[in-house]
Formats: structure tokens, C-alpha cells, sequence
């Protein structure tokens, strides 16, 4: 068996480095997941991510949910292989004939789905087509559908291209807005600023390369402390930008992002530490674009600035 296709942990880091899972839609996959829907003829299609244990859709046609259990996915079968997988019949087929996916809504009887392999050679979803009627699908199916993953995994890559700070591999300042952009428009969130306390004096005192450590440990932490719970952003220089998904905990977590980079101790001769200042700015009816909420948690953060650092000052304006 390919080694790659057995080392699941490998797989999995895969898929963390594109940074997709619970993120918004997107329109370039959507148009995929349509052109799949229209060309095979198919009422169901989808980009599917396997997590640990869950599928997760970046883009879905035809279903009324974002993700299922693991065990009962499709795709969770067809990422073992390198070709793309079809079952004819669920029904006749030992390994889904009593799935719930099956038996009951979406009533899947047909699937065909094929691997996203990485450059790197792991399979970390599949594109799928599924229909609610038994039929073996073609070998023009089969291409079409092949054709169509690759593009998938070209837009993961251009994505992330485009998106992730070389140095920290945190978002660019361009992804980060389009985040706060997308979370305004779906409502609601919090969006962080933290600049790192008197950062140029380390880069005085020590050397850049030294100051390179510091933005990639606090990138790190920030990551490490919101486990999914919000996306991070190098907004320029030694500031870095927070969105949250959810409002309502933005100080709470603040609190904890300022406490653990207060904690820090980054390996270097001699060790460093910093701290960071935080400006908090809630999602708002007035607001209209990620530029202008990025500017409102800009004013909060100078005043966390100017009355003493290391705290995080919320934006009490509507």
C-alpha cells in the first residue's frame, strides 16, 4: 500500500496547513460543485474534507448540512485509494448498505468521488457526485470528475499562496480582511488588533533575526490559544489581527491571548518575552467593509497603547 495513503497523522497536517475546516464559502468552489452537479447530471455534490472524524464541505449542492460523522462518509473510503471510487448501488455494496446516509435522508444509492491529492501526495477530501438513483457512471464521468479535483486542490494551493505570511504562516493582511469581510456579511463576530509591545527595541537589541523568533512564536500561541476558534492575520509588521466567528467572548479571549503571549519564553541566547497590546472591536450594523473594522479596533488598540500596554481595550462605539 502507498505509505502515504496509511500515515493518517501525516494526512491530517496536510489538511491543517491549508487552514480550511469551518471557514465561510467560497464562490470559486461553489461554481466546481456546480459545474460537477450539471455535467454528471446529478441532484448532489460536494468538496469534501475528512477530518478526524467528521467530513466537513467547503462547498456543497444538494444537502441541508455542513458535515457528517466520519464513519459514516463515503469519501472517508474513497481518500484510501489513488483512483477515483464509484459505487453503482449502495445498496448491493457490504460497506454502505446500512449507512444512514443510505437508509435514510440523503438517500444516497449512487457515488462517485475523486481524491484531493496534494502536491505532496495525501489525499485530504475528496470532490464527489452522488445521486438518489442507482447508475454507474462513465469513464467521461470519471475524467470530468478527476479534471475537476485537481482544480480543486489548484484553488487550495493558489489560496493559500495568496493568503499566508511567509514568516509565520498566519493569514497576509489581503486573507485576513477577506475573512473579516465574509464573517461581517454572515453577522455577528469580533475582530482583534494586537501589536507586540516594544517590539523594536528587541529587534535594536538583538538582531532581526531575533525579532523574526518573536513574530512567528506569537503567531504560534495565538494559533495554539484559539483552537478553531477564530482565524489569525500578520496585519503588518509586528501587529497582527484576530477574527472572531462569535462576538460575545471576544474579551475573554483577548484576555487569554494576551496572558499566553505574557507567558511566552522564547527559546533564543538569552531567552525573550513580550508582551502585547489588544484592541477589540465587535461586528456592527454600521460597518461595511473588513478596512473599516479593522480601523475601529485600530482606535481601541492605541488607547490599550497610550494607557499603559500589555491590556486589551474594547471599542465601546456603535
Amino acid at each position: 500500500m502507498d505509505d502515504k495513503l496509511a500515515d493518517e497523522p501525516a494526512r491530517l497536517a496536510a489538511l491543517r496547513r491549508y487552514d480550511l475546516l469551518d471557514t465561510l464559502p467560497e464562490p470559486a468552489f461553489d461554481r466546481i460543485t456546480n459545474i460537477v452537479q450539471s455535467a454528471l447530471q446529478v441532484p448532489i455534490s460536494a468538496v469534501s474534507l475528512v477530518d478526524t472524524d467528521r467530513q466537513w464541505f467547503k462547498a456543497q449542492q444538494g444537502l441541508d448540512t455542513h458535515q457528517t460523522a466520519r464513519d459514516v462518509s463515503f469519501c472517508a473510503h474513497a481518500i484510501g485509494a489513488r483512483d477515483v471510487m464509484m459505487v453503482p448501488d449502495a445498496l448491493q455494496d457490504d460497506r454502505f448498505a446500512g449507512n444512514p446516509l443510505v437508509t435514510g435522508p440523503p438517500h444516497i444509492r449512487s457515488y462517485l468521488g475523486a481524491p484531493l491529492s496534494t502536491p505532496d501526495g495525501y489525499n485530504i477530501g475528496t470532490l464527489c457526485a452522488i445521486d438518489t438513483v442507482p447508475r454507474a457512471f462513465d469513464e467521461r464521468h470519471q475524467d470530468v470528475l478527476e479534471n475537476l479535483a485537481a482544480l480543486v486542490v489548484e484553488e487550495f494551493e493558489l489560496r493559500m499562496i495568496a493568503q499566508r505570511d511567509h514568516l509565520t504562516r498566519v493569514l497576509t493582511r489581503r486573507g485576513f480582511l477577506a475573512e473579516a469581510d465574509r464573517v461581517l456579511q454572515a453577522g455577528g463576530g469580533a475582530l482583534l488588533l494586537l501589536d507586540i509591545d516594544h517590539f523594536k527595541a528587541i529587534n535594536d537589541t538583538f538582531g532581526h533575526p531575533a525579532g523574526d523568533l518573536v513574530l512567528r512564536a506569537v503567531a504560534e500561541q495565538c494559533r495554539a490559544v484559539l483552537s478553531g476558534r477564530g482565524l489569525v492575520g500578520r496585519i503588518g509588521g509586528e501587529e497582527f489581527g484576530v477574527v472572531l466567528n462569535q462576538g460575545d467572548c471576544a474579551m475573554r479571549v483577548a484576555e487569554e491571548l494576551r496572558a499566553a503571549i505574557a507567558a511566552l519564553v522564547i527559546p533564543h541566547e538569552p531567552p525573550l518575552s513580550v508582551t502585547a497590546s489588544f484592541g477589540v472591536a465587535m461586528a456592527t450594523a454600521d460597518l461595511s467593509s473588513g478596512e473599516a473594522w479593522l480601523a475601529k479596533a485600530d482606535i481601541a488598540l492605541y488607547a490599550a497603547k497610550r494607557t499603559g500596554r500589555n491590556r486589551c481595550v474594547l471599542n465601546h462605539s456603535v
